[in-house]
């Protein structure tokens, strides 16, 4: 291992524990109930599948199980009265979320003979439909799109070399921020308001 390889083993896990911390901060100071909590799990949740989508290219199904389950768990504590029904809306909105990505994959698939989705983006779009309204949802999936192009176009400029339409990103580093990105500018949207009326 040179030394620079060593820099970067200490340097990575530095990095994703101070977005952690201030993710875990963000969280509870936007929603000091048991929402920012909710929240805090949802951004350790996603830091973690963009860290393993970043160096494996690869979302695992624990992590997008683990959030999608959260955010049911997290529909049921809210609304208790309601039973199994307050799961229907999460889970008809990641239907939602997923289905016009799963379309999107398999046109690609057929026109081009080759990936551009992976199913793990996908199931990633259905955790984001499950927490979040879909208009946010719309925004995040836009809003990772944009950084995901971004990254590669600066990345490709830095490197000086030619931008390839056939080049591989992992999307997933860009959406699972975004999701909790969504979920926090929702939160702090519905407090708002909520201070406001009051």
């Amino acid at each position: 291992m040179t030394g620079e390889d060593a820099h970067d083993g200490i340097r990575a896990p530095l990095v994703l524990s101070l977005a952690l911390l201030v993710a875990v901060f963000a969280s509870l100071v936007t929603a000091p109930t048991a929402e920012g909590l909710y929240g805090a799990f949802l951004a350790a949740l996603m830091l973690a599948i963009a860290a393993n989508d970043a160096r494996h290219y690869l979302i695992p199904n624990e992590l997008t199980g683990a959030a999608f389950a959260l955010a049911l768990l997290r529909a049921a504590a809210f609304v208790p009265d309601f039973g199994a029904e307050a799961l229907l809306w999460p889970i008809a909105r990641a239907v939602a979320a997923a289905l016009p990505l799963l379309l999107l994959m398999l046109a690609y698939r057929y026109w081009r003979g080759r990936d551009g989705l992976g199913l793990g983006d996908v199931k990633l779009a259905a955790v984001s439909g499950a927490w979040l309204d879909l208009a946010t949802v719309a925004a995040v999936i836009e809003l990772a799109a944009l950084l995901a192009i971004g990254a590669y176009v600066a990345n490709a400029a830095l490197q000086r070399k030619p931008l390839r339409g056939t080049a591989f990103l992992p999307f997933g580093l860009f959406l699972a921020p975004s999701i909790w990105i969504g979920w926090l500018g929702e939160t702090w949207y519905l407090n708002w308001l909520g201070g406001w009326a009051g």
